[in-house]
């Protein structure tokens, strides 16, 4: 240990000053003139009755008189606290994973005790009183280099002590509760308990390895530790089962909260989904151990379940029936959900119920039983309601595909040619498989998604994944083709047409007059609205963006290793690619379909995009100015209409 300033000071005030050694007797007065904040420490610490050479024994006045150095320069060792505490330092070999001396971050015993304020353990001044243990220990466990530098926990789990229900109660209500070295002493080969001796997670030895955490509970909760035991989950943890859950992995381990408290996991309202779930859930595990799977699924959509969905906390949960620490299966006589016990269990809640009735399966749907006429009832009505919606789809598809039939049959003109026809379908065809194809990626659990690709396994994915990159080529040879087709007559014509002009601003400004109702005539479009420009122009942007993007991320490692873009440059991209897809379908959505389908002019649809003609009225009210288009005759007369 290296000499200070004030260290070296004190020897030459005790060897100067006359302090005797051993043999001589000695005072502490001779320190005083120098050390008076030090020796008041002393005199309220349990080593007050002692000297100062009891401890610096390297500090007597013959040592000194042999050779006149500067006070305390020579010959001064460490202070050897074994000397009167060979019990305790016999215990202190190692603290976690470190061995003593290791390393010179590893605590000596002053860094817990303190130096000449060591006080009694029962002094509430006492840094290792239970009130203060955990700010001695966060002197290390906070220190961010310490922590970083041994790889010790994260601070976060020293912090949440305070806030759970032992960290409150030493601070707060002064009553005995488990402290750091509660739970992280270790114990002697003689079986007592030593705080001197930490142990790492990892060692079997240590009082946190994960099958010694109920044993180091019991210390204060013995009555539970007993039920655990005694229940499958003890069982199987006394036989070295790391699988099984134990104290901590219900409760937590710093931040133990009260079964009240609505953040416990083990709380009424929590504890089905985050204590249990995680393990009777687990594929992994009831596969291992042959347990029922789905428990959770089962549960919610049970009676109780459902009553616990709507709020009420009071209604049966996992623990209720299973029972909290002392839980046996089924099939042992003296589980609780054992038959011939089930009628006590379930008469907790409902004192008068039958035993046929509390031998129902409880994990079972309450709205759609599985057995006798309860079933029958069930399947009958399944049949009833598809059947019965079933003809009301039907209905309402015929009377819609009726009226646009009808209207396709009237007089017409072509808004668009075969070929514009054509390149509308690929369109339309090729953004839905891509939407489709490109959000069931993001959504892969979404009930659609697995409907739609869920099949074979991971077989489904490969699947989707082809169809959108296929389909995206398909859509950029696309927008190749209408490149070509804007450099023939007609296409520059239609380019020219989508300009927006000084006239559409004119126009939106009056539709705005029109939706206010502050005036009662409808503008006038020309060939195209600005609406269907606005949706035009959209497209293009879309298609540069997605194009750009799309291929970015599809050949990502050949851009990474021969470009060197920077990842976070492509995470940009595929940002800039999921939100542009979110844009552009919410567009269709809302402004498409609403325009085409649902505006109350065209509805039920404007068939212009499925066969490239509309009605020759439905024309001339929705675009007035525009040119004038050659006026089929319809393709039946209106007699034979209405006769249909």
């Amino acid at each position: 240990m290296r000499c200070g300033p004030a260290a070296a000071t004190l020897l030459w005030v005790i060897t100067t000053y006359g302090l005797e050694s051993a043999s001589g007797g000695s005072s502490n007065s001779g320190c005083l003139e120098c050390h008076e904040r030090d020796t008041e420490a002393l005199r309220a610490s349990v080593h007050a009755d002692m000297d100062c050479v009891d401890c610096h024994t390297s500090a007597s006045r013959a040592a000194v008189e042999a050779d006149r150095a500067p006070p305390h320069a020579e010959g001064f060792r460490r202070v050897d606290c074994a000397e009167c505490h060979s019990e305790a330092s016999e215990a202190y070999i190692r603290h976690g994973a470190q061995a003593l001396g290791a390393s010179p971050d590893t605590p000596a015993c002053w860094s817990c005790h303190g130096t000449h304020d060591t006080r009694a353990v029962t002094d509430g001044e006492s840094r290792v009183h239970p009130r203060n243990v955990a700010r001695t220990c966060n002197m290390c466990h906070l220190n961010a280099d310490m922590t970083q530098r041994h790889g010790l926990s994260r601070a976060s789990r020293i912090r949440l002590y305070s806030g759970s229900v032992h960290g409150r109660a030493v601070e707060h209500v002064f009553r005995p509760a488990a402290t750091c070295v509660d739970c992280h002493a270790s114990r002697t080969a003689d079986g007592k308990r030593t705080s001197h001796e930490i142990l790492g997670a990892a060692d079997p030895q240590s009082a946190i390895f994960h099958v010694n955490i109920p044993d180091t509970c019991g210390n204060c909760h013995a009555a539970s530790t007993n039920d655990y035991w005694q229940g499958i989950h003890g069982q199987l943890a006394r036989r070295g089962n790391t699988d099984v859950p134990v104290c901590t992995s219900c409760h937590g381990s710093h931040s133990v909260l009260s079964t009240f408290d609505i953040r416990s996991p083990v709380s009424a309202g929590r504890l089905a989904e985050a204590t249990c779930t995680p393990c009777h859930d687990s594929l992994a595990l009831t596969e291992r151990y042959e347990l029922p799977g789905e428990r959770l699924r089962s549960y919610v959509d049970s009676y109780h379940g459902l009553k616990r969905k709507a709020g009420k906390i009071q209604v049966a949960n996992c623990a209720s029936c299973h029972g909290h620490h002392f839980v046996l299966p089924h099939t042992d006589p003296r589980s609780s959900i054992h038959p011939d016990n089930l009628r006590n269990t379930c008469a907790e809640c409902h004192p008068r119920i039958s035993a046929v009735l509390a031998g129902t399966s409880i994990h079972e749907s309450a709205t759609g039983a599985k057995t006798g006429w309860a079933r029958f009832v069930a399947v009958f009505y399944m049949w009833f309601i598809a059947l019965t919606i079933g003809a009301m789809v039907l209905h309402n598809i015929g009377h819609w595909f009726r009226h646009v039939r009808r209207r396709a049959e009237q007089a017409y003109v072509v808004r668009l040619t075969p070929a514009e026809t054509a390149q509308h379908w690929v369109l339309m065809i090729s953004f839905i498989v891509l939407v489709l194809t490109g959000f069931s990626l993001r959504f892969s659990e979404a009930w659609w998604s697995k409907l739609l690709f869920g099949w074979g396994g991971g077989a489904g994915f490969l699947v989707r994944g082809t169809i959108h990159r296929v389909v995206a080529v398909a859509f950029m040879l696309w927008a190749a083709l209408h490149v070509c087709y804007l450099c023939t007559a007609r296409g520059r014509a239609f380019l020219a047409d989508m300009i927006g002009s000084r006239r559409d601003l004119h126009l939106i400004g009056h539709s705005a007059l029109f939706f206010l109702g502050r005036t009662r005539d409808e503008p006038s479009f020309g060939r195209f609205s600005y609406m269907e420009k606005c949706e035009y122009w959209a497209v293009v942007w879309g298609a540069v963006i997605m194009t750009v993007t799309g291929v970015l991320l599809w050949f990502d490692d050949y851009f990474i290793e021969t470009w060197q873009l920077p990842k976070g440059f492509l995470d940009v991209m595929l940002v800039i690619h999921y939100y542009e897809a979110w844009l552009a379908s919410l567009a269709i959505l809302v402004w498409h379909i609403y325009g085409t389908v649902f505006s109350p002019t065209v509805y039920p649809m404007n068939p212009a995009w499925l066969i490239g003609r509309m009605p020759s009225g439905m024309y001339s009210h929705e675009h007035p100015s525009g040119p004038g288009l050659t006026v089929h005759a319809p393709q039946r007369d209106e007699a034979n209409m209405h006769h249909d």
